[in-house]
């Protein structure tokens, strides 16, 4: 497990993380969700021992990072892919975290075999793709058999096999019992892997909760009926008490409307149906929702265009006729 209480860190005038305060259980994959400069790197960075605290603390299964005899064998993080020597081999790579933390040769052959870079474990690291060189980093954090992982944008770089594949294998661990905490900026991909959220925006916690809670809580939900006999349908609906939206679409909508009791009014009066359909946010939109005001790097869609004058241009000057050459002077020296 993974405690925070109170986790401040400033930087001079900048407060990067302020007052951090949650808990990292095992059993799930808990994501951590933010914008750009929310502070996710700096609180994984103090998580690590990495970067000192200005106030609060952070344990490591009740201990201190700094305190952690062989920290591989308690937590293993991917947070920078490339912070690798890349004149070593693959293996040796792995070969030196594992002498370093006390794990036994063949953990590495194991590892390497994991996340496929067997056949290239004795290649220089300077020469992997990015996906190969992600595979080294997860191989590494994999290395001392760990109970706490740690993953920042884990599917970086990998292709569709890969991401896949990585996303099984955190799963996989939580159902062994492991704490998995992951940061990712794809949405779509921490939606089929993360069970439980963590937001954070200007440094400052926003939610902690599970996924389902996070969807419903910062969403919108609603059912969209559609009919060939919309009108009807609507004095129907609105007769029950429902209140329905219309929609430009000739949809009708209804917020936190049961599809089954909408089913058995049409029933009963002999409307014919076309959809009937609940509807959620995606957690994307439940995202931008929750973090609209905490965004801090705005980008804008519309560029500066070239100025357009509504007054024709004028014709051009004629060109000035060039001065006749002047000969004398030093014209010998030419």
């Amino acid at each position: 497990m993974i405690e925070l209480e109170g986790l401040t860190k400033r930087y001079g005038e900048k407060v990067a993380v302020n007052n951090l305060t949650f808990s990292v259980r095992p059993g799930i994959v808990t994501g951590f969700l933010g914008p750009n400069g929310a502070g996710k790197s700096t609180t994984m960075r103090m998580m690590l021992g990495l970067d000192r605290p200005t106030a609060g603390d952070v344990r490591i299964d009740g201990q201190h990072y700094d305190h952690l005899k062989d920290p591989l064998k308690y937590i293993g993080a991917l947070l920078d892919a490339q912070a690798m020597h890349g004149g070593r081999s693959a293996f040796n790579h792995l070969l030196c975290l594992a002498q370093s933390n006390g794990i036994p040769r063949a953990r590495v052959h194991e590892v390497l075999d994991t996340v496929g870079l067997t056949t290239v474990a004795r290649k220089k690291a300077k020469g992997f793709s990015l996906g190969m060189g992600q595979r080294l980093g997860i191989a590494g954090a994999l290395l001392g058999d760990p109970r706490i992982l740690m993953f920042d944008e884990p599917v970086n770089g990998l292709d569709p096999e890969g991401i896949h594949w990585i996303r099984n294998l955190m799963k996989s661990l939580a159902v062994q019992g492991r704490t998995v905490f992951v940061s990712s900026h794809l949405m779509s991909e921490m939606a089929l892997t993360a069970d439980h959220l963590v937001v954070i925006g200007q440094g400052r916690l926003l939610a902690d909760t599970s996924m389902a809670d996070f969807i419903q809580q910062n969403s919108r939900s609603y059912v969209r009926i559609r009919s060939p006999q919309r009108e009807r349908l609507l004095d129907v609906l609105q007769g029950s008490g429902i209140t329905v939206v219309r929609t430009g679409s000739g949809a009708l909508e209804v917020d936190d409307g049961k599809p089954e009791h909408i089913g058995e009014l049409a029933a009963q009066h002999q409307i014919v149906l076309h959809e009937l359909s609940p509807q959620q946010a995606s957690l994307e939109e439940a995202f931008m929702q929750l973090t609209a005001e905490s965004v801090e790097y705005h980008a804008h869609t519309d560029a500066p265009g070239p100025q357009i004058s509504s007054t024709p241009p004028s014709p051009p000057s004629p060109p000035s006729p060039s001065p006749a050459p002047q000969w004398g002077g030093d014209w010998k020296k030419a």
